[in-house]
């Protein structure tokens, strides 16, 4: 029997000793194997022990199989086997509850996962254990920014000040995820959408999330066959991405299947928006099913987001690549031409914020395309992605746009219409049809490129017409609270600006400036900071 006990002992050596040397050389699913079969002997050996009672015995084996599953847990989380490392770290946890490297394990992975709360209380609970001091300024690194994350996720405050005064150099500010006062609910426009639950003003953030998956490449000028050959490889090799995101995580998965595939969109459940939740994350409860590819492409088609869009700010060297990405809860936000909100790309991560301010129960949308376009033009664009938009724009314009004035002003301005005069007839129209309010911006967005080359090109015209062409920051303000801040809106502002003011202005110009520059960028830098953005762009 002692011979037995010694010979099992042996291998249960060699198993950890090989183990331990796979994990240290990063060979991590041989290093699993390899814990798996020790931790299987460790067990078996534990029950007989139970059975005979030896404290000092079973005590070390309980040690070294809390050891081992700590170490299979750091394999597995390598692996991106999420939910197997984290089972580990708590069957580890049930043998010693205050081990050190279970909990900085745990720790990490929770914090990966974005669960930032119970990823703080891990390492707390670390720094309470004697072996803390050896690694304490790592763990306190893991501390601060797990402090800093948790605090974005439940404040929506995000601040990339430093990052855009050191010219984007270096790596991508760590954001939090963080879902706003927002729900989902059946909408009007198609589908399903995302809703303000409560006011929010322009540049506050919406939401805060990072992709399942991107690929970006640099797509060539000149040669529109190559370009497209590299956007098939390239969406390809997005869609394996996204496979083995989904196929490697339960809850991923599960959210894949709730967003639509094109079909029955009317019928389809309402989910509800804590679902999204990280910290709410109950995965053992949802099940893992089978991939349908057919289903996953054709959700991708409808979903995933290209970087550089009409109602998009990418920032940092992704500016120069064509980028593609899937982004969970965004993908709920429809299409408006009277859009109240714009994305900031950063990195893999995605804020949405709101571009004019919003009321509660208004639904969140976003431009496809652009909006600063005249109807006829945006109803072609809405048709090429699938759809026909009736948001209370276009209704408005449908109808007004049977007008034979508005006819003769268009077709004037194909044929070489002054931009003035053709911007002074628009304005005689409006007043004649006593168009008011957000309608007037509509209009005025319709023709925004004759607005903005009349003022910009053309001042003996404008001047010519006098008080009957209001001035260009009064169209500005119609337009921004219209369809939202865009950064031709601001760049216009900012040159009638320099026309009056010779570049200066007061506080009353300083504090509009800033509100459309929020509603392009989002509150997520410094006054100061954001002026040197402005100016950046206004240069582009």
């Amino acid at each position: 029997m002692k011979e037995d006990q010694e010979m099992g002992e042996e291998l249960m050596q060699h198993l950890r000793s090989r183990a331990t040397e796979l994990l240290l050389r990063e060979e991590w699913n041989e290093s699993v194997q390899a814990y798996s079969h020790f931790i299987s002997l460790c067990q078996h050996h534990i029950s007989h022990t139970h059975q005979r009672p030896d404290l000092d015995h079973l005590l070390k084996l309980q040690k070294s199989l809390c050891l081992a599953l700590s170490n299979r847990a750091e394999a597995w989380s390598r692996l991106r086997d999420l939910a197997n490392a984290l089972q580990d770290c708590d069957g580890a946890l049930e043998i010693e509850g205050t081990h050190f490297k279970t909990l900085l394990c745990k720790g990490k992975i929770l914090l990966s996962l974005n669960r930032y709360s119970l990823a703080l209380d891990c390492f707390k609970a670390a720094l309470l254990d004697p072996q803390a001091g050896l690694k304490c300024e790592a763990l306190n690194e893991f501390l601060e920014r797990c402090k800093q994350l948790e605090h974005q996720s439940r404040t929506g405050v995000f601040d990339l000040s430093d990052w855009v005064v050191n010219g984007f150099r270096g790596k991508f500010p760590e954001l939090a995820e963080y879902i706003g006062p927002v729900e989902i609910r059946k909408s009007d426009i198609r589908g399903r959408g995302l809703f303000a639950t409560k006011n929010v003003d322009a540049g506050t953030s919406i939401l805060a999330t990072k992709a399942i998956a991107t690929e970006r490449c640099i797509l060539p000028d000149q040669n529109e066959e190559l370009a497209d050959n590299i956007q098939l490889a390239m969406w390809k090799n997005f869609i394996d991405k996204v496979v083995e995101s989904v196929s490697k995580c339960k809850r991923l998965h599960h959210l894949l299947s709730v967003l639509s595939n094109g079909e029955d969109e009317d019928v389809l459940e309402v989910p509800d928006v804590n679902l999204f939740r990280a910290e709410t994350e109950e995965e053992s409860a949802l099940s893992m099913g089978k991939l349908d590819m057919d289903k996953i492409l054709s959700t991708l088609d409808v979903n995933s987001l290209v970087e550089n869009a009409a109602s998009a700010k990418v920032l940092g060297k992704n500016s120069d690549y064509y980028g593609v990405g899937l982004w969970i809860l965004p993908a709920f936000i429809n299409h408006s031409c009277s859009p109240n909100a714009r994305r900031l790309h950063v990195g893999d991560h995605v804020i949405v914020h709101a571009s004019r301010d919003i009321k509660a129960g208004e639904e969140i949308t976003f431009a496809y395309f652009d909006v600063l376009s005249p109807w006829r033009k945006r109803m072609g664009m809405s048709k090429i992605w699938g759809f026909q938009c009736n948001c209370k724009r276009c209704k408005f314009e449908e109808q007004i746009c049977s007008k034979m004035e508005m006819q003769e002003i268009q077709m004037g301005l194909e044929r070489g219409l002054n931009m003035g005069d053709a911007v002074f007839r628009l304005e005689e129209g409006m007043r004649r049809w006593m168009v008011r309010g957000d309608e007037n911006g509509y209009l005025r967005a319709s023709f925004w490129v004759a607005y903005s080359e009349a003022y910009e090109s053309d001042h003996k015209t404008v001047r010519r017409w006098g008080r009957r062409i209001p001035a260009a920051e009064a169209v500005v303000d119609s337009v921004s609270k219209a369809v939202g801040s865009d950064e031709r809106v601001l760049k216009a502002f900012l040159a009638g600006l320099q026309r009056r003011c010779g570049g200066g202005s007061g506080l009353v110009e300083m504090e509009r400036e800033m509100k459309l520059a929020r509603g392009v960028y989002g509150k997520v830098m410094k006054k100061q900071v954001m002026k040197t953005l402005i100016e950046l762009g206004n240069h582009e």
